[in-house]
């Protein structure tokens, strides 16, 4: 890791943290190295249960790091600018997102102010994203910068919010406050600015009691009701669900109701 990305481990749960504040954390360099990284260790680590994202200062993530954007517009030499963002793109900012859908673990995502450009595909990565009173949701890239919106942004705002609305504000640019992004259906809730923090972490704890195969069989079952129809989703379920009932953590749950306890379910696996 680097001073750019915090991360760290505390009873199952890794919190990485975006560390540029002062900056409102572009995607630098170290910003997207960091956040590889660190999803490479929560991957590997199986003691981790949950991945806690959020950031440090006034702002998540503004996205587009347009200092360095200008260095290389500059630098003739290196290149034109769009063969700089492609490679970016390729290389790193889609392969974050990949990487965190593909996590064997549940990911709560904290945004503690502004998400704009690539950073609100950034901050709409997770399972479930909570956002401060305070922070909003803004896609500038049509009506300030004449591009289109990118970092997974254009597939997943149309998901949760409707084509029709996720097109009226990449055309835009209108700032999306955070409780109108809950009453949307954007994020998962608004909290307050002081309690944001909180209750991330007690929701990632939470998360990190689950069944560790949980977070894989959710995901596959919602990415599959996208795509199917109710008929086949139907048999998806029948599938899954024949598969699971005869698994380790169905028995546990069944004895911790005939034991009026909480079900304690096992961990993730080695190799």
């Amino acid at each position: 890791m680097n001073d750019a990305v915090l991360f760290d481990v505390r009873e199952g749960v890794a919190t990485m943290t975006l560390n540029e504040g002062e900056r409102l954390n572009p995607l630098t360099q170290p910003i997207l190295h960091g956040v590889l990284d660190g999803l490479r260790r929560v991957r590997e680590d199986t003691g981790i249960r949950a991945l806690l994202l959020t950031a440090d200062g006034r702002g998540f993530c503004v996205g587009a790091d347009l200092q360095e954007f200008g260095r290389r517009a500059a630098d003739l030499a290196s290149g034109t600018l769009g063969d700089y963002v492609g490679e970016l793109l390729r290389e790193q900012a889609g392969p974050i997102m990949l990487a965190m859908r593909a996590l064997p673990v549940p990911v709560v995502c904290a945004i503690n102010g502004v998400a704009a450009g690539g950073g609100v595909g950034l901050a709409l990565s997770g399972d479930m994203v909570l956002a401060a009173r305070s922070a909003y949701f803004y896609l500038p890239f049509m009506p300030a910068l004449g591009l289109v919106p990118d970092m997974g942004s254009s597939w997943l705002v149309p998901r949760a919010v409707s084509p029709a609305r996720a097109l009226g504000l990449a055309l835009t640019g209108e700032r999306l406050d955070a409780q109108r992004a809950a009453d949307w259906g954007l994020i998962w809730a608004c909290v307050e600015d002081t309690e944001l923090q909180r209750e991330a972490l007690r929701l990632a704890q939470q998360l990190a009691r689950l069944p560790a195969h949980a977070i894989q069989e959710a995901r596959a079952l919602a990415v599959a009701a996208g795509r199917n129809s109710l008929e086949q989703q139907l048999v998806l379920e029948c599938e899954r669900q024949q598969a699971l009932i005869d698994g380790d953590s169905f028995a546990e749950g069944v004895r911790a109701f005939a034991e009026r306890r909480t079900p304690v379910f096992a961990g993730r696996q080695t190799g």
